[in-house]
């Protein structure tokens, strides 16, 4: 049975994905810097571990014996994506799953792409920008996902863009960017070395239509 490690199993995203995957035949660690905030639906296939992402000492005690690593992290992400690359090289973990976002290639055009600039202003994007660069310097079998502005809709309903390719549309539900997640730890072959945008079809704008 596959292990996969999720790295801050309390966001949204995270705990979609924990939840759609305990159908599946896959054993899950659930990392998280408080383990009071979390609890197990299946003792069975769901272990919590308690630790930090800025601690390489924690990421590699997570990451014993797990084949695929979720990190669905945020705050120092230069830092934490160092420290995940050193862990997963030290522990001989290949396959990462890396959650990023938008604009970090100035991929999205357009009138979109400068209020997606003004909202993420304040060095968010170039934060991104070099924690993406060092996943994909890093040798490890990646997948970067690039997410459109995230809403809480009750659907899957998602397209794919690459890296060299101008983002689509202006949002995406968490449940789809949850499926993608899950999905590639099911088939951990499929967009390895890919940094994938993502977004719900035919939402192309100015910005999202929930914006005011």
């Amino acid at each position: 049975m596959k292990k996969v490690l999720i790295l801050g199993a309390n966001g949204q995203i995270a705990k979609i994905v924990s939840h759609d995957l305990l159908s599946e035949d896959i054993d899950q660690r659930l990392f998280l810097r408080r383990s009071s905030r979390l609890t197990t639906k299946n003792p069975k296939k769901q272990e919590i571990i308690e630790g930090d992402a800025l601690n390489q000492a924690d990421l590699e005690v997570a990451m014993k014996d797990v084949d695929i690593v979720y990190a669905n992290l945020a705050g120092e992400i230069i830092e934490e994506a160092k420290l995940v690359v050193s862990a997963m090289k030290k522990t001989g973990v290949k396959r990462l799953i890396w959650i990023s976002t938008l604009g970090i290639y100035d991929e999205v055009p357009g009138n979109y792409g400068k209020w997606n600039h003004q909202q993420l202003d304040g060095g968010y994007l170039e934060t991104y920008a070099e924690a993406a660069k060092i996943i994909e310097a890093s040798e490890l079998d990646y997948t970067i996902i690039r997410p459109a502005w995230l809403d809480n809709k009750d659907e899957i309903d998602y397209e794919l863009t690459q890296r060299n390719e101008a983002f689509k549309g202006t949002e995406v539900s968490r449940k789809s960017i949850a499926h993608l997640v899950s999905q590639i730890v099911l088939n951990p072959d499929q967009h390895i070395g890919e940094s994938l945008g993502v977004n719900k079809p035919n939402t192309d704008g100015d910005k999202p239509a929930w914006v005011k």
